[in-house]
């Protein structure tokens, strides 16, 4: 059977994430070790990635620098987890017609087309993660869910905020689910934005997150991240893999992987820099998936189920398997 393989994105990583698989299987197990050895010295208190990600404590975990590389870590363990319980070597054998991930979860859905190895993979996300956390404490901002939101109801509440508030930064960040929007901006800005959504009869919740991510604040990450990427081997991914940015398959490849040359990899590397400034159109992506992969099996990878409830309120009548756990 076909199969879409979904990964997750920063804010599903948990104290605990991963044990069950690492303690199930050899081969996630192997990640970890992996993982453990290309971070060595570089994650705070000296600590090993698996130890955090394992025991936490939550403050650090939570910290983006660290959550980027354990999410994504996390998400190739179960992935090698599964393949051999499938009894497959690589996304082609296991019969993968696409891969999509949220936001930092692109990485995890271009690591398992063969778009870049593992290692390549870790070392980008590390970077991006402690770019952004750079990028967010260098300027006060941060982000706002707007509750019962469509998506012109959002551009209205950017820029009503910003009519009041000149030279301050508000733009939508996050196109999750119908309803289910996020603003990203300055700190003035968000906290205008919250009294703005109340008076058009929207909820407006500000998020604990340590900036704005998708947005123009994150202009020194991007910047960061361009040239790393830049020296990044890359190959043409084995199947479609959605672009946050778009909401369509990397290089145009609805019916597969291809390209050649400065192609779809140079293509890949510019979507991905976009990404840290422009809104993730998830909701797109899983709609885009869906119409053209209708049959498929859908699977979403560890940790937690977030994007399983995100699929619930894109389309009901898509089950998504997941695999937090081995026993699932």
């Amino acid at each position: 059977m076909a199969r879409i393989i979904l990964c997750p994105g920063q804010g599903a990583q948990v104290v605990g994430m991963g044990k069950a698989w690492f303690d199930a299987s050899p081969e996630a197990r192997a990640v970890f070790a992996e993982a453990d050895g290309v971070l060595m010295g570089r994650l705070p208190g000296g600590q090993k990635l698996s130890e955090l990600c394992f025991g936490g404590p939550a403050e650090v975990l939570n910290r983006t620098d660290v959550s980027q590389p354990a999410i994504y870590t996390t998400t190739i363990a179960c992935w090698r987890g599964l393949l051999a319980r499938w009894g497959c070597v690589s996304a082609v054998d296991a019969g993968v017609a696409a891969t999509a991930g949220l936001s930092l979860g692109e990485y995890s859905a271009l690591q398992i087309a063969g778009v870049f190895t593992f290692q390549e993979g870790l070392n980008l996300v590390a970077l991006r993660g402690r770019a952004m956390q750079e990028a967010a404490e260098g300027t006060p901002s941060g982000m706002i869910a707007l509750i019962g939101a469509d998506e012109s109801q959002a551009e209205s509440v950017c820029a009503q905020t910003l009519a009041a508030h000149p030279g301050e930064v508000l733009v939508p960040a996050n196109f999750n689910a119908p309803g289910q929007i996020v603003l990203s901006g300055s700190k003035v800005a968000v906290g205008a934005a919250e009294g703005v959504a109340v008076g058009m009869g929207l909820r407006g919740t500000v998020l604990q997150v340590a900036g704005a991510f998708h947005s123009p604040i994150m202009r020194p990450a991007a910047d960061r991240l361009a040239t790393a990427l830049a020296q990044t081997p890359m190959q043409a991914p084995t199947c479609p893999v959605m672009s946050n940015v778009t909401a369509q398959p990397h290089g145009g490849q609805g019916g597969g992987g291809g390209g050649g040359g400065g192609g779809i990899e140079g293509s890949i590397r510019e979507r991905l820099v976009e990404q840290l400034m422009a809104p993730v159109r998830w909701s797109g992506c899983c709609e885009w998936l869906v119409g053209a992969f209708g049959g498929a099996e859908v699977v979403e990878l560890a940790p937690g189920r977030t994007l399983a409830g995100l699929m619930r309120r894109i389309n009901k009548g898509v089950k998504v398997q997941g695999f937090d756990e081995p026993g699932a």
